[in-house]
């Protein structure tokens, strides 16, 4: 004999969930939320000789995992780091201090062409297990192997294994994003 499971007594009536929330009720009540500012980046070698280095910001980027260490990101579906995290399973994350704004800001942009001149005056170093960029005065940086990707709606989420991992002593906040705009705590 099958168990059924009921979910509501027979006189009461199952509550709908709400499937008409708009993109921008959405994004108005998500923006209520604080998150820290990161940015991803990758060594795209595919790209011109000696490769390029390819990053985004992002704000949706979470610690999923301490044993194993993992985190995750979610990038937008068919965005240039989307297309490169597919293809290549290395990538690095700098937690941008709240005196790294103008990085933020930079790699936020929609439609660039190449990430080039983006870098150009950025100080970093190139992860020695990545050979993903780090931003200097980070407060950390982190770097990654893909373990696992997710489609979730028009993103992907990226979930790394963190292979290294630094938190250089620093007196600066983090950078964070609330409202729309890029803010520092106190």
């Amino acid at each position: 004999m099958h168990s059924v499971l009921q979910t509501t007594q027979p006189h009461e009536t199952a509550i709908a969930h709400s499937e008409g929330v708009s993109a921008d009720e959405f994004r108005a009540a998500l923006a209520r939320l604080a998150a820290g500012v990161v940015l991803v980046t990758a060594h795209d070698a595919e790209h011109g000789p000696r490769g390029e280095d390819v990053g985004m910001t992002a704000t949706a980027f979470l610690s999923v995992s301490l044993d194993p260490p993992l985190v995750m990101v979610s990038v937008r579906n068919d965005s240039r780091m989307d297309d490169l995290l597919e293809r290549q399973p290395l990538w690095a994350v700098s937690v941008l201090s709240e005196s790294q704004r103008h990085i933020a800001g930079r790699f936020a942009m929609k439609g660039r062409i190449s990430d080039r001149l983006l870098f150009e005056d950025i100080p970093y170093a190139s992860g020695t297990a990545t050979g993903a960029p780090l931003v200097r005065g980070a407060l950390s940086t982190l770097e990654c192997r893909t373990e696992q990707r997710v489609t979730a709606g028009d993103h992907t989420l990226v979930i790394g294994r963190v292979l290294t991992a630094t938190a250089p002593s620093t007196e600066s906040g983090p950078l964070t994003y609330f409202k729309g705009k890029y803010r520092q705590l106190g």
